[in-house]
């Protein structure tokens, strides 16, 4: 199979109708956090439980079409002892990894931040491949006040985003672009809408520069909304504003935009999505590729205890099935998350 050819089929089987990407590649301390928080001690064990257990759910791949991983979960053995990406392709699902390295303050702006992980990427890619991984992902952030992000950290984490996607295309590995305009702050929608096009016009300014082919990577974005300390705005507010900004500025050669979840609670990143695929035509599919608004309640169940892992997976194939739901504006609320 040439390079071109597997990432065709790449591209086919992550942007399916009424599937999203599950996101389970939370590094060592984020993962810490989330443990803590159901009284748990992250250990390589305890991550590999909880891991093992979310990814053998029953059905998984009826609401999930990819799974991004953590390097250490990539070389894992399930609790059954099956490679985690041997599990995953059982259940149709596409292996994934995080290739990023983690971001840092970005010289001479401050406030801003840049991420790190260019040097060596193409033999950890050539690494991660002959593991099972078919897709990768790479984050940078940009923070809001009424300074930031800068056009310095614009266009230096856009150049980075594309250079990251041109050597996994290279490679015939997937890139998966995650630009996240941080929910942090007290800025209005309105300053969130207008910083989400700066970056995105220039992300993809980059990746034309560096002949990434649109039609065969994946957009993860954050949705437009206001700082978390400004108070919410409706579903159908977030969805408007989305779409305002994403008409003018993502080209519609790109096959899919899987949305982080970025702090919202579980329902409202459901309900949010819902509204987005109500909204009428647009040429993108719109999905999901969610962390934590996932997988919080299916860490909740399990809580540390392997004789939980039914409940668990029960919370995950919930959430999956909520979101896959709203994938396509079926979502009908409270009353269907409550069945």
């Amino acid at each position: 199979m040439t390079t071109q050819e597997e990432l065709n089929a790449t591209i086919a089987d992550l942007v399916q109708p009424r599937k999203g990407i599950l996101a389970a590649d939370e590094s060592s301390p984020t993962i810490a956090k989330r443990f803590k928080a159901v009284g748990v001690e992250s250990t390589e064990a305890t991550r590999r439980e909880y891991r093992s257990i979310i990814i053998s759910t029953p059905g998984l791949g009826e609401h999930i079409s990819g799974v991004i991983l953590f390097e250490e979960t990539l070389e894992q053995l399930s609790l059954e002892d099956i490679a985690i990406p041997k599990l995953l392709a059982s259940q149709g699902i596409v292996p994934g990894i995080k290739v990023d390295q983690g971001k840092g303050p970005l010289v001479n702006a401050p406030g801003d931040e840049i991420t790190y992980g260019l040097d060596g990427l193409a033999a950890r890619l050539e690494h991660y491949k002959a593991m099972g991984a078919r897709f990768a992902k790479w984050r940078d952030v940009f923070h809001i006040s009424d300074t930031l992000p800068s056009f310095q950290a614009i266009k230096s984490n856009a150049e980075v985003l594309a250079r990251y996607a041109a050597v996994c295309q290279s490679m015939g590995i997937v890139p998966i672009v995650e630009p996240e305009v941080l929910i942090d702050g007290n800025h209005t929608i309105e300053r969130a809408a207008e910083v989400s096009e700066d970056v995105l016009l220039e992300v993809f300014k980059a990746l034309h520069r560096h002949r990434v082919n649109l039609e065969c990577m994946v957009l993860k974005p954050s949705m437009v909304t206001p700082g978390k300390e400004s108070g919410k705005a409706s579903p159908e507010q977030v969805a408007e504003a989305t779409l305002s900004v994403f008409r003018r500025v993502v080209p519609a050669a790109v096959p899919g935009i899987f949305f982080l979840s970025g702090g919202q609670t579980p329902e409202e990143s459901t309900e949010n999505l819902n509204a987005l695929n109500s909204m009428g035509y647009h040429p993108w599919e719109l999905s999901f590729s969610y962390g934590r608004a996932l997988q919080e309640p299916a860490q909740k169940a399990w809580a540390g205890k392997l004789e939980n892992a039914g409940s668990a997976q029960a919370a995950m194939k919930k959430r999956a099935r909520l979101n896959s739901l709203a994938r396509s504006g079926d979502y009908l609320g409270s009353m269907e998350a409550d069945n």
